[in-house]
């Protein structure tokens, strides 16, 4: 058994870092000495609330306790040591780990942890071209770009992304990498100033009206509508306003309130695509567009605290989030 240092969600609210087991490494494994690790304020914070079970699962009543558990699911570091059966993956390197491995926690899994004993699956070695800080968050950057991928888009193509935050950001930004002319839906006007393509446009939805801001950037309809903080109201009303064989794409959490009207989408023959979690091509696609700078992620950091400071950090984006974007916790070397 390994004593690892972990930020702990030991109820609803309550954020502690303290001492935890971990596993001895296996021949699987990677340990990781963390430096860096990204906050995912909106899986995590759903989990904080005790609205879901972990990934994309509702807790609903009956079901098992959640806490005390370690939460996230991204950050980067250096190997200290690795498995017998791992010979590609060197100690001294810099890599990207995802979950990592950890005891006597509801839950075997988690990200905020230091040493991180991580399976070879879960480790991305790091290209000379990207820096730890800007793929900390590799995984919800690959959600972002996974919203933005999900649907055909032809060059020059309607989209609306619905969210100025994290994954809204990515999602924009891969679907004008990919050619569509963006209508960015948000309500904090300091972060939909941190996007920027040509054709795209901007709608603060506190003073504009959404729909009539539709009717004007897209008149011949939207080919693409992505929800990105689970408003399935709005995706509905939206629908109308789409072009026929259109596509929603919804990454928001909407819990038990995630029913959509299918005879809705029978008019006009709408398709409906529900990204969730991460895989190895995804991942790999998503650190090769941030080496090759057409995914942006430093300047969507808008913290960085140290991991002792991981109560005061959650305090921030529960109760300062219009001053929030990206937050990142700092290890000590």
């Amino acid at each position: 058994m390994m004593r690892a240092q972990a930020v702990v969600f030991t109820g609803i609210g309550e954020v502690v870092v303290q001492q935890v087991d971990a596993p001895e490494p296996g021949p699987g494994d990677v340990v990781v000495d963390v430096r860096f690790s990204w906050i995912s304020s909106g899986t995590e914070g759903s989990v904080l609330r005790g609205e879901r079970i972990g990934g994309d699962e509702p807790w609903l009543p009956g079901d098992p306790p959640i806490f005390p558990r370690v939460p996230g699911y991204q950050k980067t570091g250096v190997v200290t040591a690795v498995g017998s059966d791992v010979d590609d993956i060197a100690v001294g390197e810099w890599v990207f780990s995802a979950v990592s491995r950890v005891e006597g926690m509801m839950g075997d899994m988690g990200g905020h942890i230091s040493p991180a004993v991580t399976p070879r699956r879960c480790i991305w070695k790091l290209p000379p071209e990207v820096t730890p800080l800007e793929t900390s968050g590799l995984v919800l950057t690959q959600v972002g770009y996974n919203c933005g991928i999900r649907a055909p888009i032809n060059v020059g193509d309607k989209v609306l992304v619905i969210g100025d935050g994290l994954v809204g950001q990515w999602a924009a930004q891969t679907a004008a990498w990919r050619g569509a002319r963006v209508l960015m839906a948000g309500h904090h006007s300091e972060r939909m100033a941190l996007f920027d393509a040509p054709g795209s446009v901007t709608v603060d939805t506190r003073s504009e009206d959404l729909l009539a801001m539709v009717e004007a950037h897209a008149p011949e309809g939207l080919h693409v509508a992505i929800d990105t903080v689970g408003t399935v109201p709005t995706l509905e009303a939206l629908l109308p306003r789409m072009v026929r064989y259109g596509h929603v794409v919804s990454a928001g959490f909407c819990g038990t309130e995630g029913a959509i009207d299918i005879q809705k989408l029978r008019l006009g023959e709408k398709s409906v695509h529900a990204p969730s979690g991460w895989t190895t091509k995804r991942m790999d696609e998503t650190l090769e567009l941030i080496a090759l700078k057409k995914l942006s992620t430093a300047p969507l950091i808008s913290h960085q605290m140290s991991v002792e400071q991981a109560a005061e950090a959650w305090d921030l984006i529960r109760n300062h989030r219009d001053q929030v974007m990206g937050v990142v916790l700092t290890w000590a070397r």
